[in-house]
């Protein structure tokens, strides 16, 4: 097999990629800011263009103390948002006095074919410095054969401790119907503030 080298290694003196490469493009399509909102909904720009979505939540400012950022999906125009759905969460937590430190699967997080609302963080508080960040993936929603997986990461300093609190959550919705709708808001109280951006990837 032979091997082909660059003579030039500079990036900078590339001016076409090679053929066969494309994709990885992330495409903004649209940005919600929160000002004390109960929710932030998604109702539009979710559908067949792209086969994944991701939502970006920039420091997202809990109302209320000792709340979680949650999110629930829903298909066609429908606004239940109830969705049925199977999930995994677990994070890790360490604290600015050094306690807690740990690392655990969450039990009362999770859902086994439930309908609620999917919580994405341990905890926050409303010091003034409290906030989330983090992201959302949601794969292939508008397959009418799977069901529809997703995969959240995110950070949030918690009330407890002032912990930095690492969370991973992952899961689908068990329906075949395609998903057009997303919803965000807090467990408890408003959103206080904070902005979610929605992405298509290509």
């Amino acid at each position: 097999m032979a091997l082909n080298f660059a003579n030039n290694n500079s990036l900078s003196a590339i001016t076409t990629k090679p053929s066969g490469l494309s994709g990885g493009s992330m495409n903004l399509i649209s940005t919600q800011t929160a000002s004390s909102s109960s929710t932030i909904s998604f109702t539009s720009g979710i559908d067949s263009t792209y086969d994944e979505y991701v939502f970006k939540f920039y420091n997202i400012h809990a109302g209320t103390d000792d709340v979680l950022l949650t999110f629930q999906t829903d298909t066609g125009t429908n606004t239940n948002y109830n969705q049925t759905v199977t999930t995994t969460f677990f994070s890790a937590r360490h604290g600015e006095s050094d306690s807690p430190a740990a690392l655990g699967y969450e039990t009362g997080r999770d859902q086994a074919q439930g309908t609620a609302f999917q919580n994405l963080n341990y905890d926050t508080g409303t010091n003034n410095d409290d906030n989330i960040c983090g992201t959302l993936q949601l794969f292939n929603p508008s397959s009418d054969t799977f069901v529809k997986h997703f995969i959240s990461r995110s950070i949030d300093n918690g009330r407890a401790g002032g912990a930095a609190q690492d969370n991973y959550v992952a899961g689908y919705f068990n329906t075949t119907t395609a998903l057009t709708r997303v919803q965000f808001k807090m467990s408890s109280g408003n959103i206080d503030s904070g902005v979610i951006k929605l992405y298509g990837i290509s």
